[in-house]
């Protein structure tokens, strides 16, 4: 179904699902609700001081846990940065979606012009649609620009690899050029610091829809490098003398990713407030994930895939589909509604985030996607109005590699020409013990599970070459 044929069939019925509306939001809870979705670059699963991190101090982050629901399985949509993002906007697994690789801006890096987004659907319901950061999907003079998918305004990065940069020559509103006061595109220095310019963008379009429903999508960059930050950020202050020397390309690169943890984690708590301060606090749902599995730029140093508790540590890490590429943080929060101090291990994807937050809008997602509402488990199944459904199964593809999800049964094949594994997670959480030879029946049910999945990719389209990422960002 293309988009024209979608809205046809769906205006009515969104209108309709809003008004007759789940359980949840009928009554006293009538109104639709805001949803702020923070989702942060390459944040490991264990880098928050409530998962007993050592070093890193996520005070904020920890009070959306203790007040909200953590998932444990909530899995990425991939374990690279575009496609996991493309899987996130149209709720369509990656032998569905359109953006299947990291292929930066061109057409192959673009989503569609009849891909339906979570924007979209959300715009058409009624909502306000900003997103903040870094986009991924389509850049400039292509099908997959965010304002044609839904976005009333973007504002940061189109193409992925500008977002490497937090002093660069310029940002991005809605496909035309903003140039940033002192800055040269150097990595690591500048007058104007990207970050500070998009959380500004995302504070402001809060308060500016408070009376209305909106959609708040912050893509955020940090703790993703290049790492540079201003002397005078507070969270730099507080560790750059630390004694570490961890670092890719500067002894200061590990002091920075800190640094960015932390400054995050504040910018959370900022926002926290204004919903307070603005009397939508208890009208707004908000998310904070990670975007893919933890990188381990420093060797063992952060160790985002460690569990500091039991010494577990998840194989992999960025980059391919073991646990260590896939396993996120996923926290949700939204007071008097999602029960306090609460951790599900239902297991899910970025797919099922189109479903459950289309339902909570009383919104209709298309037919054609692959992700199940997790509502009841954010609300309970009574207040939700029926019950949790569950995946048959959960299917990833990246660059030749497969993995497929079946309950505690994962099944991966590293790379296209190498050997299906099986590994049962409920024993075995490292992805250790390769049971492939002694399950055979398991493993083949499985394989065809990924045979079942995997769809031709057919990707977007350049329309204006002209318009390309200038890379003397």
């Amino acid at each position: 179904m293309n988009r024209r044929e979608f809205l046809k069939q769906t205006s009515l019925a969104a209108t309709t699902a809003f008004l007759a509306g789940p359980a949840a939001l009928t009554a006293a809870n009538a109104k639709r609700p805001n949803i702020l979705y923070i989702i942060t670059d390459e944040w490991g699963y264990y880098e928050l001081s409530c998962m007993g991190h050592p070093i890193l101090e996520t005070p904020n982050v920890d009070k959306l846990a203790a007040e909200g629901i953590r998932f444990t399985q909530c899995l990425a949509g991939s374990s690279l940065c575009a496609p996991t993002r493309s899987v996130l906007m149209t709720g369509q697994h990656p032998g569905h979606t359109t953006v299947r690789s990291n292929a930066g801006g061109g057409a192959a890096g673009s989503l569609r012009a009849e891909d339906i987004t979570i924007a979209r659907i959300l715009k058409d319901a009624g909502y306000v649609t900003g997103g903040f950061g870094k986009w991924g999907l389509g850049d400039c003079g292509t099908t997959g620009v965010p304002e044609k998918h839904g976005f009333d305004t973007f504002y940061g990065y189109y193409h992925q690899v500008h977002a490497h940069c937090y002093f660069p020559r310029y940002l991005i509103r809605n496909s035309k050029l903003e140039y940033l006061p002192g800055n040269t595109g150097d990595t690591y220095q500048g007058q104007t610091f990207s970050h500070d310019r998009i959380y500004q963008e995302a504070r402001q379009f809060i308060i500016d829809n408070k009376d209305r429903p909106f959609f708040c999508y912050c893509p955020w960059t940090p703790p993703h490098g290049l790492w540079g930050i201003p002397e005078e950020e507070p969270a730099w202050q507080k560790y750059k003398d630390k004694p570490w020397t961890a670092g890719q390309r500067n002894q200061n690169d590990a002091k920075v990713y800190a640094a960015m943890i932390h400054m995050v984690d504040r910018q959370v708590g900022e926002l926290l407030a204004l919903l307070k301060e603005l009397k939508i606090d208890e009208n707004t749902i908000v998310v904070f994930s990670g975007d893919n599995g933890g990188q381990r730029y420093f060797g063992n140093f952060f160790g985002p895939n460690d569990n500091p508790v039991t010494q577990k540590t998840f194989r992999g890490q960025k980059g391919n589909l073991y646990e260590g590429g896939l396993r996120v943080p996923y926290i949700v929060y939204w007071p008097g509604k999602i029960k306090p101090n609460t951790t599900t291990d239902h297991l899910c994807s970025f797919a099922d985030v189109m479903p459950t937050l289309a339902e909570l809008a009383g919104a209709q997602a298309p037919k054609s996607i692959d992700g199940i509402s997790f509502l009841p488990t954010l609300l309970g199944e009574s207040k939700a109005g029926h019950s949790q459904q569950q995946h048959e199964y959960l299917y990833w593809e990246l660059t030749g590699a497969q993995a497929v999800r079946m309950n505690n049964w994962k099944a991966v094949k590293p790379r296209k020409a190498a050997q299906w594994e099986l590994y049962d997670l409920s024993e075995d959480i490292e992805e250790s013990n390769n049971l492939a030879q002694s399950q055979p029946d398991i493993l083949k049910k499985m394989i065809a599970y990924a045979q079942q999945a995997h769809t031709p990719n057919v990707i977007g389209e350049v329309l204006d070459p002209s318009l390309a990422f200038d890379r003397n960002f």
